[in-house]
């Protein structure tokens, strides 16, 4: 099967609403809207910490049920857009290689992910959303959880419009771990007793994510010269500082949480035995 069978059964493979979705108007509404993600992100942070304050006398609530809805519902759009985005980006992988699926700015405006980069981006601010049921029912509050949702909205926004190389890369890996992530995050608010491995596993999943996400920065820096890598020096910084902060974020939440205390608890059992 050459290139254009590849691409004519891709194109095969779309969903109606994938196949009549207009990017070009999805891109024009971006480029000229974007910055409305910094209205998003000042209104988010005035309610977590005024809704902190505002809690802090106050009962906490339950709100098990809405918080299933609400996991189960992100855990579902994940799930599918890791496999629609997936199906894409292997496509492009097995047919042109890795440096195009690095540089490939048809994730944009291709069949099947065309529709999925744009909900991607949009999703960010909905995704806000998780924050209030942490500030409601007076859970704690970690600066990674809020710091990672204001950054990647603005991230997200601001590269879509000029549709740098990397999104494809971007935008599968986050899927791909929020599907696990919100899954998890269903069935813990349902009750069931999740095994710590894992929540290890993803946390360690996010750990790569980031190592990866640098690493295509970098990549997409190397080979920006080239005719067929776009993107921007002001991108390619935000990028980096971005990513290189996440990774040491989450390598820091996992220590503390994962590591920390088995290895207090080791020097605790050793303790105990020398004593006997």
């Amino acid at each position: 099967m050459n290139e254009t069978d590849n691409y004519q059964q891709l194109t095969l493979s779309e969903y109606n609403f994938e196949r009549h979705f207009d990017e070009r108007l999805a891109i024009e509404w971006m480029q000229e809207n974007w910055s409305h993600a910094f209205v998003f992100c000042g209104l988010y942070a005035a309610l977590v910490f005024g809704g902190q304050h505002f809690m802090r006398d106050r009962q906490k609530l339950d709100l098990r049920k809405p918080l299933i809805l609400w996991s189960m519902s992100l855990a579902i759009f994940s799930i599918v857009g890791a496999v629609r985005t997936g199906i894409y980006m292997l496509y492009i992988l097995h047919t042109y290689g890795f440096k195009q699926s690095v540089c490939d700015q048809s994730f944009y405006n291709g069949p099947i992910t065309r529709f999925w980069a744009y909900a991607f981006v949009l999703s960010k601010a909905p995704e806000l959303g998780d924050t209030a049921f942490i500030v409601l029912r007076k859970q704690r509050l970690i600066f990674l959880h809020w710091y990672h949702h204001i950054t990647v909205l603005l991230y997200s926004w601001y590269s879509y419009k000029d549709q740098v190389a990397g999104g494809g890369w971007f935008m599968t890996m986050n899927y791909t771990v929020h599907a696990l992530m919100y899954s998890y995050y269903a069935a813990r608010a349902a009750g069931y007793r999740i095994p710590k491995p894992f929540a290890m596993v993803i946390t360690s999943a996010q750990i790569a994510q980031m190592a990866m996400g640098l690493t295509v920065v970098g990549l997409v820096y190397r080979w920006m010269q080239d005719e067929g890598c776009p993107s921007y020096l002001d991108n390619i910084v935000w990028a980096s500082l971005m990513y290189l902060s996440y990774l040491v974020l989450f390598a820091s939440f996992f220590y503390q949480t994962y590591l920390k205390g088995l290895k207090g608890k080791s020097a605790k059992d050793g303790k105990a035995t020398k004593d006997e």
